[in-house]
């Protein structure tokens, strides 16, 4: 789960971490009455959308006076960056900056452990920072059974700076950032840039967290700042129905039992030169009821054309589905092809209820998926 600067910020502020929270706003009264609240005519104008880049996409605006306050969010607000439409904006008082770091605290499930990256090369370039001079990076293992000792936080400190009075003012704030990480369960905490002013005072000015989804159940202040998008309902929603269910930009509509068998289908989507449309496990005890409940799911995304079911059976059965998809059938109207594949526990009665039914059958995954891509590429 993600959320936005501001509201990282509002828990930064809770850790004791220094930064700069300003105001959230929706219009130009809003802007202008956060403006009039700022002590210093430069303040800074951001877009809140849940994605990175907002810097280089114009989502990013200093600004000196009312009349460039009022061009600039009216010029973001509505702003597209990456996919996200900006619908509103922090303003902010500007900092005087002297120069930008960049640091982060990660969950690495490699090591099993959380790691700091840290680069004097913070700002909108860190990326290129990462791929062209990659030993301007520098990542720190932190032990989960002792954390960030004093000692380890100098330690990150003078990778950063040079100054002593700079490095004493990090050591608290690094401690306070993997405290904040650790007991809110969050799986990344950014900060780009972290800066030094020319006050010679250590500044978070941006901040960027995300959390993981499976501990929200005991984060609940967490989870009341969630926006979720349309395809963030639609999985939570699938979830609540027994689903493991994740949308994807492809064509070919996917209904599998079992995690295994629904990563190998795809895969073998893709060898075959099409575009899965989800990731949909229907679980390994699937009734008439579940089928129904997918197939709907499936069908309501606009993208599809083309439903492939591919079912092993084990615990689930073939007939139980084969029913699943006749029932399913009397209530929904569709045009577009269902190509089933029924194999495992009860095939021969399960296929043989499909005899007869608009579905194209197959006896194998390859030539199912084979005929699901080749429907797929005539229908787009």
């Amino acid at each position: 789960m993600k959320i936005h600067e501001y509201q990282a910020k509002d828990l930064f502020l809770a850790y004791g971490i220094p930064t700069i929270t300003g105001n959230v706003c929706h219009d130009k009264e809003s802007c202008l009455q956060a403006y009039t609240g700022i002590n210093s005519p430069i303040a800074v104008v951001k877009a809140q959308v849940h994605t990175g880049g907002r810097g280089k996409a114009g989502g990013v605006k200093l600004v000196h006076n009312q009349e460039e306050l009022v061009s600039n969010a009216l010029k973001i607000l509505g702003l597209e960056i990456n996919g996200f439409k900006t619908e509103k904006v922090l303003v902010a008082e500007a900092v005087d900056i002297a120069s930008e770091y960049y640091l982060s605290l990660v969950v690495d499930r490699n090591s099993k452990s959380v790691i700091m990256i840290l680069s004097r090369e913070g700002g909108i370039d860190i990326e290129d920072v990462a791929k062209k001079t990659p030993e301007k990076i520098h990542k720190i293992p932190i032990d989960p059974l002792v954390g960030i000792t004093d000692f380890k936080a100098r330690e990150a400190g003078f990778y950063l700076f040079d100054e002593f009075e700079i490095v004493k003012q990090f050591v608290p704030m690094i401690k306070n950032l993997y405290t904040l990480m650790v007991e809110k369960d969050a799986g990344l905490v950014e900060i780009n840039p972290l800066v030094v002013t020319k006050q010679g005072r250590l500044l978070a000015i941006d901040a960027k967290m995300t959390f993981d989804d499976n501990a929200l159940y005991r984060q609940s202040e967490i989870e009341s700042l969630a926006e979720l998008t349309n395809e963030e309902i639609v999985e939570k929603e699938a979830k609540n129905k027994g689903f493991s269910f994740v949308a994807l930009n492809g064509k070919i509509g996917c209904m599998v039992n079992g995690a295994g068998l629904a990563m190998s289908t795809m895969d073998t989507i893709k060898l075959y030169g099409g575009e899965p449309a989800n990731f949909l496990d229907i679980g390994g005890s699937s009734n008439p009821g579940k089928v129904i409940e997918a197939m709907k799911l499936l069908l309501s995304d606009p993208n599809v054309n083309v439903v492939l079911i591919n079912i092993f059976g084990g615990i689930t059965r073939c007939d139980d589905v084969a029913k699943g998809l006749i029932e399913a059938f009397k209530s929904i109207s569709t045009d577009i092809p269902i190509v089933v594949r029924l194999s495992g526990t009860n095939e021969k009665e399960g296929n043989e209820m499909l005899k007869g039914s608009p579905f194209f059958s197959a006896s194998t995954m390859g030539e199912a998926i084979k005929k699901a891509v080749e429907l797929s590429h005539k229908n787009s």
